[in-house]
């Protein structure tokens, strides 16, 4: 795993302690060519490992993100920085939509400042510390619920748009990343259904085959970010390598 990247690998994975950054963290840390991971989250707690070190970062807040890049600075340059946060649902306050007539202004602005505006302050701050000796990469989950072209059922307002402009943001960095560091690449990526807290409860109606354990989508999708090169950077890729149009 992560062949094309090379040995003595650092790694960082912002969302450290949900559903999937907790399996991404096992996944990485198991590997022998993976050499340190810096893991954020808002507690800044982490699973134990020799290799593993936390540090606090809050996806809603620049300076917090500022000084979680000066902190790990120390454990870069990196190679993979993995952005696994998300939300969909937090109580009553945010719920995916069936109609605009449940459209909200705050739960809007909160979906895109998790799912859209904390990825691209953690690009602005970290994107200066990948290698530029080799491959590296930028990447943050999304969801193919943020094809625009795809869209063919409508509803989740607010999770469909704040995706769709990560989607944006992931192909507007690799232009510029591309003209900064020619070996790194940006991508956004669907892990499918994934059994965390996230999809618990719009899990009814999805097939068992179509439901994945945490860990089944971390090694799928790093996979899948072994496989990518330069040339795929500000792509939209599924859990199987499969590029997803926007």
């Amino acid at each position: 795993m992560l062949e094309s990247f090379g040995d003595d690998l650092s790694v960082a994975v912002v969302g450290a302690t949900g559903g999937l950054g907790r399996a991404f963290l096992e996944v990485l840390a198991e590997q022998d060519r993976v050499g340190r991971v810096a893991a954020f989250s808002r507690s800044a707690a982490a699973p134990s490992g020799d290799k593993i070190a936390a540090y606090r970062l809050d996806l809603e807040d620049d300076a917090s993100i500022a000084a979680a890049a000066g902190a790990a600075a120390e454990r870069g340059p990196f190679h993979l920085i993995l952005v696994a946060s998300g939300i969909l649902h937090d109580g009553e306050s945010l719920k995916p939509e069936k109609t605009w007539r449940h459209l909200d202004g705050e739960a809007l602005a909160r979906a895109f400042r998790v799912n859209a505006t904390g990825p691209a302050l953690v690009a602005k701050h970290f994107l200066p510390l990948l290698a530029e000796d080799r491959k590296a990469a930028f990447a943050a989950l999304s969801a193919r619920v943020g094809s625009i072209s795809d869209n063919g059922f409508g509803g989740w307002y607010a999770y469909r748009a704040s995706k769709a402009a990560l989607n944006m943001l992931i192909k507007t960095l690799s232009i510029e990343l591309a003209r900064r560091n020619p070996t790194a690449l940006c991508a956004a990526l669907h892990p499918g259904t994934v059994d965390t807290p996230l999809s618990g409860p719009f899990q009814r109606g999805v097939p068992e085959d179509k439901l994945f354990s945490p860990r089944f989508a971390a090694e799928s999708v790093l996979g899948v970010l072994d496989g990518l090169t330069p040339e795929d950077s500000g792509g939209l890729f599924a859990w199987n390598g499969a590029r997803i149009a926007f």
